[in-house]
């Protein structure tokens, strides 16, 4: 007979948002038991996503660098020709996540979050059954909180299995591929592709789309493009992927011709879904948002006590948004008065050179006289000449409103630019206008400092241009 468990929260999957939303629950007192159903606690991000790949894109970056050394030097820097062991990168990447996934751990004991290891079915919105190692076990809650996550979308022509991988497997490979085609010029795909490049790999990428990264502007996008073609990676743009077979891959080309492309591994990253089938969301009459669960601005579902966070709510896919949803379900249910309306979540591309945009874009004001927009170039920033990040077309750009200043948006692309994300959402969360982002001394020599001067750019007097 099954065990029976009964709870004032049940959380389903232990992904960045159903992990951050118990050790808050655990905080507030909250009698709460976590089901996590075979990522690992941590989720994707954690386990085969953001943090392995950047663990693998550092490492690349690394080898590239020695490379560049072995080749003629650079800096005045010469060294002997690199080799990898890309076995021992995967063991030091999973090193990294399982001292992460430790903590993870330390951090649920420690609030007092009961940890189920097994996979949850729901009969009803508040009870499900989880098949564990040890048997099954029944679980009834007051509160269930959903954060199932996503899953890598699958091609029906292109089935995961063999030489056809995705992320996932991409991350755990022990050897660089010689030839490696990308499908689909996503961020995941560019991330990748380009570590791999770096690596020594022969790439080619192949876009249904005109442009690569198409959800970003043409100006934001052109520096990564270039630093592909620089490189000698092959790009197919307008093209379509077919059939796999005998170390080929089928394509058509935007002029509608056939092309073979040969491939060692196919790295499928055109996209992901959330993960809504076989743990019996049917079954909990939660109203949907096209794939999507729907939810309003409590992360509540159209179940009462039932909610839902991370990417089962939709774009954007981020594990920071589904974390500060977590946060928010926590103590709605501890019975704080929140909701969750940010007015940014910021999106970084790891590319070379990374992208980074927060709030509004050109795209989005498009057509519009009512907005100031001023770009500031990393080549004119001292920091960056002296980090090698200056030659690339990198910039900072800042969207304002004309009547008030009101910042709207800002982006930027370079080499480093990821770390100044947070600093660009701070200043949109807390409403900054142009002349408090103008008025604030930034630290010299820093690559923040491009923020300063395009946002004096967009007041009319930039010092250092």
């Amino acid at each position: 007979m099954a065990d029976t468990i009964k709870t004032k929260v049940l959380i389903i999957g232990a992904g960045t948002g159903g992990y951050v939303a118990g050790i808050r629950c655990g905080q507030l007192g909250l009698d709460t038991v976590l089901v996590d159903g075979g990522d690992g606690l941590g989720g994707t991000c954690l386990n085969v996503g953001c943090i392995p790949s950047k663990a693998i894109i550092h490492a690349a970056s690394k080898f590239e660098t020695v490379a560049k050394a072995a080749a003629g030097g650079t800096l005045g820097i010469t060294a002997a020709q690199p080799a990898i062991d890309l076995s021992q990168t995967v063991a030091w990447k999973d090193g990294i996540v399982r001292k992460l996934n430790a903590g993870v751990a330390g951090l649920l004991k420690r609030a007092k979050v009961k940890v189920i290891n097994g996979w949850a079915t729901f009969s009803d919105a508040k009870t499900c059954t989880v098949k564990t190692a040890d048997g099954d076990i029944v679980i009834s809650a007051e509160h269930v909180i959903l954060a199932t996550g996503s899953e890598p979308v699958e091609l029906p022509f292109l089935k995961f299995g063999g030489d056809v991988i995705s992320s996932t497997e991409a991350l755990s490979l022990d050897k660089v591929p010689d030839k490696l085609v990308v499908v689909g010029g996503g961020y995941i795909g560019l991330e990748l592709g380009i570590a791999f490049r770096k690596l020594g790999a022969e790439v080619a990428i192949v876009e249904m789309a005109d442009r690569l990264l198409p959800l970003y502007d043409k100006a934001l996008t052109d520096p990564v493009q270039k630093w592909l073609e620089k490189h000698g990676v092959e790009l197919h743009l307008g093209a379509k992927a077919g059939s796999f077979e005998k170390g080929q891959l089928n394509i058509t080309t935007k002029d509608g011709a056939a092309l073979p492309l040969k491939a060692d591994k196919v790295l499928v990253t055109v996209g992901r879904r959330p993960r809504t089938k076989g743990w019996g969301l049917e079954n909990m009459g939660v109203a949907m948002a096209g794939p999507f669960v729907k939810i309003d601005d409590r992360c509540a579902t159209s179940m009462k006590n039932v909610w839902a966070v991370g990417d089962l709510t939709g774009e954007p896919m981020l594990a920071h948004k589904g974390s500060a949803q977590g946060e928010v379900v926590a103590e709605i249910i501890a019975g704080h008065n929140k909701v969750f309306n940010p007015v940014t979540i910021a999106a970084v591309c790891f590319t070379e050179p990374e992208i980074v945009s927060a709030g509004l874009t050109p795209l989005d004001v498009e057509g519009r006289d009512d907005v100031i927009t001023a770009v500031f170039p990393l080549m004119a920033i001292g920091r960056a000449l002296a980090l090698e990040a200056g030659d690339d077309g990198g910039f900072v750009r800042v969207l304002a409103s004309k009547t008030d200043h009101r910042l709207l948006g800002v982006q930027a692309v370079g080499q480093h630019v990821s770390e100044l994300s947070n600093s660009f959402a701070q200043m949109l969360e807390m409403g900054a206008v142009l002349e408090d982002v103008a008025g604030t001394i930034h630290v010299h020599p820093t690559m923040g400092e491009a923020f300063h001067e395009a946002s004096l750019r967009a007041l009319g007097h930039a010092i250092h241009i």
